[in-house]
C-alpha cells in the first residue's frame, strides 16, 4: 500500500481508534529497550544502548508496561501481548530491586553499567519514578512490586520529604551524608505524580495530602509570577529566576519558564483537587486554568511556526525555540481534563489542534514512537534530546481520554472491567 493510501485509511488523530493504535505502537517500540540491567536508551531507530542503564528510563518503562498489562488491549502487529508485557514489567521490577538498587546505603543509583554504578547520586527525580513504577506494577499484580514500593516509600519518608517545608529536597550523595542545597520544581512535580499514584494503590491518604501541600506552594509561586512557574530554588525555597541562564536548553534544569511544566502542573493540580475533595487547598482549579492559558499564550506558535517552544523568559519571550514532544503530550492530556472539568468547548478545540500537530510533526509513522525534539522549523533535531528514550509521556497522552481524572492511571485501569475475550 502506498504511503498516501495508508494515510487515507488512518483514523482521525485523537479519535478513540487512533489512541488505541498509538498505545499499541508505543508498546511495540518500547520492547526494544530491554537489556540485562533494566531498560536502556533507545535511539531514533529504536536500537537500544545496553551499556548504561538510567534509573528514570527503567522506571518509566516499567510503569508503561504495567499500564499495558492493566489496559489489556489488542497488540500492534509484532507487538507484545499481555503475557509479554507482564514479563517486561517484572523485568523492570527485578532491575529496580537488583542492579539499580544500592544495597549498601539504600535508595537507587541514577545509572548503572555492568561494572557497577555510573552515577552514585541519589536524585529525587529518579526516586519519584521508582514510586510511580512500583505503584503501577503493584496495581498490575507484578511479583516483587510490593517490596519495591515499600522500599521506595521508605526512601521518600526518610530522605526526600521535608515535613517542615511541605516539599521535597532534590539530591543526596550516595551515602546520604551530603544534601545538595539546590531545590527544583521538576523533581517536585514528579513527586506529586508519584504520591498520588502511591496513595491510590495503597489507600494511605498521607501521600495524597502531601501532594496537596506541594501543590499549594506551586500554585502560590505561579500566581505571584504571572502564572509562569519558577523552576529553581535556593535551600530555603527562594526562587532563583536566573539559574542556568548559561545553559538554557538543559534537559532537566533549563533556564526560565518551562512551557510544558505549566501544562503538566495544570493537570496535576486538577487531579490533586479531585482526589482531596473538600480537603484540597483552595483555588487549585482556578490555578490550573490560568497555568494552562499562560502556557498556551506564551508557548504555542510563539515564533511564527506551529508547536510549543521549550522555554521562555519571565516576560514570556521565547528562549529555547526547539519543540519537545513531551510538551505536546502534556498539552493533549491537560486539554483533555480541562474540557472534562470545565466544559469549555475551547479546550476541545485545543485538543483537536494538539493531536493534529502531533500526528503531522511528531509521530514517526515510519520509524515508530515520537520524535523527541524538533527545531523551530519543525524538523527532527537533537539539541537537547537524542533518540527516542521515552514512551511514558506519549502513552499517557494517548490514554488520558479513556480513564477518569482520578484515580491515577494504573489504579483507574485496575478498576475497569477486563476486555472481553
Amino acid at each position: 500500500m502506498s504511503t498516501a493510501a495508508h494515510q487515507d485509511h488512518r483514523p482521525r488523530p485523537g479519535s478513540a481508534e487512533y489512541r488505541r493504535a498509538q498505545r499499541a505502537e508505543l508498546l511495540r517500540f518500547a520492547v526494544g529497550a530491554r537489556c540485562d540491567l533494566g531498560f536502556g536508551y533507545l535511539d531514533e531507530r529504536g536500537t537500544v544502548d545496553p551499556t548504561t542503564v538510567e534509573l528514570w528510563i527503567t522506571c518509566r518503562m516499567t510503569h508503561v508496561f504495567s499500564l499495558g498489562v492493566l489496559a489489556d488491549e489488542a497488540p500492534a502487529p509484532d507487538g507484545p501481548d499481555r503475557d509479554t508485557l507482564r514479563e517486561l514489567a517484572a523485568h523492570g521490577v527485578r532491575a529496580l530491586l537488583g542492579p539499580l538498587h544500592d544495597d549498601e546505603h539504600g535508595g537507587w543509583f541514577a545509572g548503572v553499567t555492568a561494572d557497577g554504578p555510573s552515577s552514585t547520586i541519589k536524585q529525587a527525580y529518579g526516586h519519584a519514578f521508582v514510586v510511580l513504577a512500583a505503584s503501577s506494577a503493584l496495581a498490575a499484580g507484578i511479583e516483587g512490586a510490593q517490596e519495591l514500593l515499600d522500599l521506595a516509600l521508605a526512601a521518600q519518608e526518610e530522605r526526600f520529604w521535608d515535613e517542615e517545608a511541605g516539599l521535597v529536597v532534590d539530591e543526596w550523595d550516595r551515602a546520604w551524608t551530603v544534601l545538595d542545597p539546590y531545590r527544583g520544581i521538576n523533581a517536585t512535580m514528579h513527586s506529586v505524580e508519584a504520591y498520588l499514584a502511591a496513595g491510590d494503590v495503597t489507600g494511605d491518604p498521607l501521600w495524597h495530602h502531601r501532594a496537596g501541600r506541594i501543590s499549594a506552594h506551586v500554585a502560590t509561586w505561579a500566581r505571584e509570577n504571572d502564572w509562569r512557574i519558577p523552576e529553581h530554588f535556593a535551600t530555603d525555597w527562594t526562587p532563583l529566576l536566573e539559574h542556568n541562564r548559561d545553559r538554557p536548553a538543559d534537559p532537566f534544569k533549563p533556564y526560565g519558564a518551562t512551557v510544558g511544566h505549566g501544562l503538566e502542573w495544570a493537570r496535576l493540580l486538577l487531579a490533586v483537587d479531585a482526589t482531596l475533595g473538600a480537603d484540597a487547598p483552595a483555588g487549585l482549579p482556578e490555578a490550573a486554568v490560568a497555568l494552562a492559558a499562560r502556557a498556551v499564550a506564551d508557548g504555542w506558535d510563539a515564533d511564527g511556526a506551529e508547536g510549543f517552544v521549550y522555554t521562555t523568559d519571565w516576560s514570556g519571550e521565547p528562549v529555547v525555540r526547539a519543540r519537545m514532544h513531551w510538551v505536546v503530550t502534556e498539552a493533549i492530556a491537560t486539554s483533555t481534563v480541562l474540557q472534562r472539568v470545565t466544559g469549555d468547548a475551547a479546550h476541545a478545540a485545543d485538543l483537536e489542534r494538539w493531536w493534529a500537530y502531533a500526528d503531522t510533526a511528531l509521530v514517526d509513522h515510519e520509524g515508530g514512537s515520537w520524535h523527541h525534539e524538533l527545531d523551530s522549523a519543525n524538523r527532527p533535531a537533537s539539541g537537547t534530546w537524542e533518540g527516542k528514550p521515552d514512551v511514558y509521556h506519549a502513552y499517557q497522552a494517548a490514554l488520558m481520554a479513556d480513564v477518569p481524572l482520578t484515580p491515577s492511571f494504573a489504579s483507574a485501569l485496575r478498576a475497569r472491567a477486563p476486555r472481553p475475550a
